[in-house]
């Protein structure tokens, strides 16, 4: 494992290198590039940037005609703003006519720390999963997220890219191999499978390497995109392994757990542990703090695999 950095700023610098290789990339955000990292895009590409304000649904309706006359609009936001107050648009005027724009949300979730519960958005996956033609995501390290704001490019339709504001540890590097819709198995332990995405991938690599220490062998399955989910390998791990674990800072209502048990419930029924945030909102406090509180470490991990 290499250095910490949070997905939002992979996502801002990448931004430049598409940009630069595809003249039909154009960027919007609303009042908050410093935080989003589009800045960087905006002082290499003026020409090509928008920043539309305090105003998200009208943002999000200006990207959907971006996309009818042929460019591609990487809006961002925080997550709560994306998600949350500009739904309507995204629903009736990107997802409808399945216009080609790329929602990259940051500041997802509990660790957006000292914001509080009102900026903290976990329930966006839900919201975005349920949404017909949406290509749902969410990246867990600097080299992930690198290839994902690139690989959306290629792909015609909408899609929500989940970034987070707490730095992680990169553990991938530039030969890993991705794939929209297809998971990364880390391991080849039958004790459990630990099912993570975002900034829960590294706690439950963490994990995984404490419990190979007391002779527990479990296997990390990445799930960098939620929709569409990798179905295959969900039953593949239902089959092989004891124990199904969810981790997700989000609601564990509608997010990664649920789109999983949604396929054990169809293809091969199983108990699925889910952590995550339970029926409520979330607090104030600092990132790590809020991730104790709230059950998403890797000692909650360690517990439900050795209980």
């Amino acid at each position: 494992m290499k250095n910490k950095k949070a997905t939002r700023e992979s996502y801002g610098e990448e931004l430049v290198n598409l940009g630069e290789k595809n003249e039909n990339i154009v960027v919007l955000d609303a009042d908050l590039s410093q935080a989003t990292k589009t800045s960087i895009f905006a002082k290499k590409f003026p020409e090509r940037f928008f920043d539309m304000g305090i105003a998200e649904q009208d943002m999000l309706s200006t990207a959907s005609g971006f996309a009818t006359c042929g460019k591609i609009p990487y809006v961002s936001t925080f997550a709560v703003f994306a998600a949350g107050r500009a739904y309507d648009q995204i629903r009736n005027s990107i997802c409808y006519p399945k216009l080609n724009v790329k929602i990259c949300a940051t500041h997802a979730g509990i660790t957006v720390g000292e914001d509080g519960a009102t900026h903290q958005m976990i329930e966006d996956l839900s919201l975005m999963r349920t949404l017909p033609n949406m290509t749902v995501m969410c990246t867990s390290d600097d080299i992930e997220t690198r290839w994902a704001v690139n690989e959306i490019s290629k792909i015609n339709g909408p899609v929500y890219l989940r970034l987070c504001r707490l730095a992680t540890l990169q553990y991938y590097n530039e030969n890993q191999k991705f794939e929209i819709g297809k998971g990364i198995q880390i391991g080849e332990g039958i004790d459990a499978t630990i099912f993570a995405t975002g900034v829960t991938v590294e706690q439950a690599i963490l994990a995984k390497q404490e419990l190979e220490n007391e002779g527990i062998y479990v296997r990390v399955i990445d799930i960098h995109t939620i929709k569409p989910i990798d179905r295959e390998l969900i039953i593949k791990c239902a089959k092989e392994t004891k124990k199904l674990i969810s981790i997700e800072d989000h609601s564990i209502i509608g997010g990664l757990g649920s789109a999983i048990a949604d396929v054990l419930v169809e293809e091969y029924p199983t108990k699925l542990i889910k952590l995550g945030i339970k029926d409520t909102f979330g607090k104030s406090g600092k990132a790590e703090e809020l991730m104790v509180y709230f059950g998403i470490t890797k000692k909650d991990i360690i517990d439900v695999v050795k209980n």
